[in-house]
Parts: C-alpha cells; sequence; structure tokens
C-alpha cells in the first residue's frame, strides 16, 4: 500500500470514529433529556390532579368559542370553586373535564390521563361528576321530566357494587336518606340526595360538581361541604364545585376559579391566598357580585359591538332538510 493510500487510510478511519463518538454522545444527551422530562413528569403527577392546558372548544355549528385558551392546574387535596356568570362556560368545562365531550389528549389531563380517551377513569371511580338532575325530554311532555321508577332507594344505593358498607352507611345518615323512600314519589331535593349518594359511594380522586346543592336544604349542604373538606384533608381528593351559593365558601375554598367569557380572570384559578380582590375580606359574595357586574356590562357591551350573531345552517351542506336526517 502506497504512503497516500495510508494517509488516506487513516483520516478516513478517524473522521468514521470521531463522528461515531458525536454520535453516541447525541443520543445519551437525547436520552438524559428524556429521562428528566419522564422524572419531572412523574413528580408532577404525584401532586398535580387536574390539569388544562390552552383549551378552546365550539360547540358544533356554533361560529364562536365557549371556552377559549383556558389554562387550570389543582394539586392533590385542592378544593377549587368554580364561579361565573350562566352561560360563562362552567358546565361545558365540567362536563369536558369529566369526559363527556371529546378534546385532543394533551388538552385535559385528570390524575395524568386524558378523562374522555381512558374511560376507565369514570368506569373506576377514580374521577367523578356530578351534574344536571335525572330529567329528560320526553315528545308528548315537554323537556325537563323527572326520571322516576316503581322501585326504592334501597334497590337503587345496594345495586352498586364493589363498596365500602362502612362508607355507604355513612353517606346515606349524611344525606339523611330513607331506603324506602319511592323514587318515582320523591320531591327534586330528595332525589337529588340519592342521586349524589350513589356518585360518592366510591372513594374518588377527582370530583366534579355541578350545581348539586340548589336542591338541598341549609342543613343538608353545610354537612355535604363539611364531608368533601374531610374527603381532601383526609384522602388527599380533589374537587370542582360549581355553585350560585357562596354561604361559607370563603372557608371552604382552597382556589378560586372565575369564567367570564370563557376565559379565567381574577387569580387565573390559584390560591385564595394569592388572590388580591379577595384578600382580608369576610364575605365572598360581595366580591363574586361586583366581578359579575363587571362581566354582565362587558358582555353587552361586546355583543353591541359584534352585532347580530351568525348562526350557522346546519342543513347548508345537506341536499335538503329531509335527506339530512340519513347524513346525505
Amino acid at each position: 500500500m502506497s504512503d497516500d493510500a495510508l494517509f488516506l487510510f487513516l483520516t478516513t478511519s478517524i473522521i468514521y470514529f470521531k463522528e461515531e463518538e458525536e454520535d453516541r454522545s447525541d443520543k445519551e444527551e437525547v436520552i438524559k433529556d428524556k429521562t428528566s422530562i419522564n422524572i419531572m413528569t412523574q413528580k408532577q403527577q404525584t401532586t398535580i390532579s387536574l390539569q388544562v392546558k390552552n383549551l378552546s372548544y365550539a360547540y358544533p355549528m356554533e361560529p364562536s368559542e365557549i371556552i377559549k385558551d383556558f389554562t387550570l392546574e389543582l394539586p392533590k387535596g385542592s378544593r377549587c370553586l368554580l364561579s361565573g356568570a350562566n352561560g360563562a362556560g362552567k358546565s361545558t368545562l365540567l362536563q369536558i373535564l369529566a369526559g363527556k365531550t371529546m378534546v385532543a389528549e394533551d388538552k385535559v389531563r385528570v390524575l395524568g390521563r386524558p378523562p374522555f380517551h381512558d374511560f376507565n377513569l369514570s368506569c373506576s371511580g377514580e374521577l367523578s361528576y356530578l351534574g344536571s338532575q335525572w330529567r329528560r325530554n320526553v315528545g308528548s311532555a315537554g323537556g325537563d321530566v323527572p326520571l322516576a321508577g316503581d322501585f326504592p332507594a334501597r334497590q337503587m344505593i345496594f345495586g352498586v357494587e364493589n363498596v365500602d358498607p362502612e362508607r355507604r352507611e355513612r353517606l346515606i345518615k349524611l344525606l339523611d336518606i330513607d331506603l324506602d323512600w319511592s323514587m318515582m314519589a320523591l320531591s327534586d331535593g330528595q332525589r337529588r340526595r340519592v342521586q349524589i349518594c350513589l356518585g360518592l359511594l366510591k372513594p374518588y380522586e377527582v370530583l366534579l360538581c355541578d350545581e348539586i346543592t340548589v336542591d338541598l336544604d341549609i342543613l343538608g349542604r353545610l354537612d355535604l361541604l363539611k364531608f368533601f373538606e374531610e374527603e381532601c384533608e383526609e384522602r388527599g381528593a380533589t374537587i370542582i364545585y360549581a355553585t350560585h351559593i357562596f354561604d361559607g365558601m370563603h372557608d371552604w375554598m382552597t382556589h378560586l376559579a372565575f369564567i367570564s367569557n370563557g376565559e379565567l380572570k381574577y387569580g387565573q384559578g390559584g390560591r385564595k391566598e394569592d388572590i388580591e380582590e379577595i384578600k382580608g375580606i369576610d364575605h365572598l359574595l360581595s366580591t363574586i357580585e361586583d366581578w359579575l357586574r363587571v362581566d354582565r356590562d362587558e358582555t353587552k357591551a361586546r355583543k353591541l359591538l359584534e352585532g347580530p350573531k351568525k348562526r350557522v345552517d346546519p342543513y347548508a351542506h345537506f341536499g335538503s332538510r329531509q335527506m339530512s336526517y340519513y347524513g346525505c
């Protein structure tokens, strides 16, 4: 082999091994980065129960979004009061968090998992949602007809499997439920008590409440809030509680999220100690009232500026109104 050929061979070998070493070091750095990210994610999952990241949502056939660039993060053991005017997006948000409405997997995480795509969250009882009353629309009787049947409350409550008997008895006493109540002969408040009991039978990790105490009397509401507080402090459960009743809520809540036009305002859903507007106040009602009045005035001004709302014709892309029934 000539000297030139030998020199070329040695040079090429040195370059090759140098590139191999650089590639190996790059791969090691990538592995280190991924490992650190995974460690951070695992640490975050041990402290964060619920995370919403830049969530926007609009109903089908609606031109505007009801949830806009919404971001919220709640640690384990927190009790978040969710407030806002009617139509602000509270119920829509809770339904998304409960996995009843589909959004992108990376937008909402409950216990580190997407609630819509991971249905085991709800099936296992880790994620529990208490929302609208048991009602339905009946064509011949109109809407908002209570769901009822000729069977006792005992049959519904004891029909739930894999339940701790002590927890069940505690809830029955807490909610003052008569197991012999006929489910077709109850008041709205009594029916609500049975609904709440069923939703709380299994120990949840995250609980979403959408105005569930509106039908309860004062004692029933206060006893339930005390039970929720114990669940958070003793088991580390996380609760989001939407309501328009603010008696006792200032001391009960740990976080406050006020929604205005689909967006978070006044503290961004943070700890109540960090929200300047409610520091040093004794009654939350007066502050929320001021926020709602500002929100109402801003909504009126925005509607005047936007003009009449343009609605999307749901039949526009169908051949006819009749054929839209068949999707043609």
